[in-house]
This record gives structure tokens, C-alpha cells and sequence, in this order.
């Protein structure tokens, strides 16, 4: 299927979900190979996240990105600003020449009613129950998703998804967008995390303002 979704946000930050249906060689007439990954499912979802980001701008160097020591991708000239992530058979990836950022996609899956408790507080849960009722399972992983891209964005680690990345509200029409503070060292720093919902998933992406 190739392209499933695609959002150019502005100018010079834009996204993309890949479906995954080709096998390594058709990735590997655009990125470099990742022999390091002998899995093969995890190696074939990590090309068609490199294939991504030229797929956004095809001057995007994947040659020159490298691995920080909290194994973030990042290029050292930080000519543009990435964020992948991988779930099931799709990749996304989110790409800016100005802004940091950090995307993420998660299948719904039922497991997620069994940890919630471990990356949302009390009032977050509350907010779960006052817009959709329940345990949801849309919800809970969006929130879930939500914290993850935070955490993408971030990219230094040592945050914890429940402690530092505090959901406040959402806005679920039009605009999709949930309010967060991300706390660190005493300080609240407002952000605001896109999401947008499929029939399997959600993806949730942040921009650095």
C-alpha cells in the first residue's frame, strides 16, 4: 500500500505513516542497510523509517544520522529535525528544518487498560472517564501516545511518563490537540500534542514552538 497518511503541517515541517507492505529491497534503493538489526520484522520497520524521512525531503542525509547515548537518531548538524516511530506493520515519521519534534504511533490494543495506572495520575484518569466514558481503549492509548512523543521530543531521557508529562485537556473537535505541562526541574512548560485517529491506531505528534 506505500503511503497511508501523509500532513504537511507548514512550510518546513511535515509527516508521514508508512504501511509497510514491500519487502528490504525496495527501502534499500533509498537509505542505507541496518545489518546491526538481525530481527527482521524490526529491521524492515526501521527502513521504511529512514525511507520516511527522504520520502519528506529528499535532500534528508541518512547517511549522516547517528545515535545518541539515550538512542535517539539525530544528525550533527542538526540540518533538520526527526522524529520515528514504529508500531505493527506502519512507520511514521515526523521531519522539520526548524523545529525539535517527536511523533508516535500505537495500535489499540487491550493491554493498554492493564498499565494505565503506571503512566497516568488521578486526574488524568479522571479526564479519561469525563470525555469517553470508562476504560476507554481509544483514550487510554492516545494519552499513552501522547506522553511518548513528549518524551521523543525531549530526547535527553530520565523523565518519567507519569511524573513529568502531565495531561491537563484536550480538544477532540476540530483541532485534536492535547494541553500538556511537561515538568522539569521545579519549571511547567505548556505544550500542545496533535493527534489524529484511524480505525487501528492513533498518531500523536509534537512541535517545538
Amino acid at each position: 500500500m506505500g503511503l497511508f497518511f501523509r500532513h504537511n503541517i507548514n512550510d518546513f515541517t511535515r509527516l508521514a505513516i508508512w504501511k509497510i507492505e514491500e519487502d528490504e529491497s525496495f527501502f534499500l534503493n533509498s537509505v542505507p542497510s541496518a545489518r546491526d538489526i538481525s530481527h527482521p520484522h524490526k529491521r524492515l520497520q526501521h527502513l521504511a523509517g529512514r525511507f520516511l524521512l527522504k520520502y519528506l525531503f529528499p535532500d534528508f542525509p541518512s547517511e549522516e544520522i547517528e545515535i545518541a547515548d539515550t538512542k535517539k537518531p539525530y544528525l550533527l548538524n542538526e540540518q533538520y529535525h526527526f522524529s520515528i516511530s514504529h508500531g505493527g506493520g506502519y512507520a511514521a515519521a515526523i521531519v522539520s528544518e526548524r523545529n525539535r519534534v517527536g511523533i508516535d504511533i500505537e495500535l489499540f490494543a487491550e493491554k493498554i487498560k492493564r498499565i494505565s495506572h503506571k503512566f497516568l495520575d488521578e486526574d488524568e484518569m479522571d479526564l479519561v472517564e469525563d470525555s469517553m466514558g470508562g476504560q476507554n481503549l481509544q483514550m487510554l492509548t492516545t494519552f499513552w501516545s501522547v506522553k511518548e512523543s513528549v518524551f521523543k521530543w525531549w530526547s535527553y531521557g530520565n523523565i518519567s511518563l507519569k511524573d513529568n508529562i502531565k495531561i491537563r485537556n484536550m480538544e477532540e473537535d476540530p483541532d485534536q490537540i492535547v494541553h500538556v505541562d511537561f515538568l522539569r526541574g521545579g519549571n511547567e512548560f505548556p505544550l500542545q500534542v496533535s493527534f489524529r485517529l484511524f480505525d487501528e491506531m492513533v498518531l500523536c505528534w509534537l512541535v517545538e514552538q
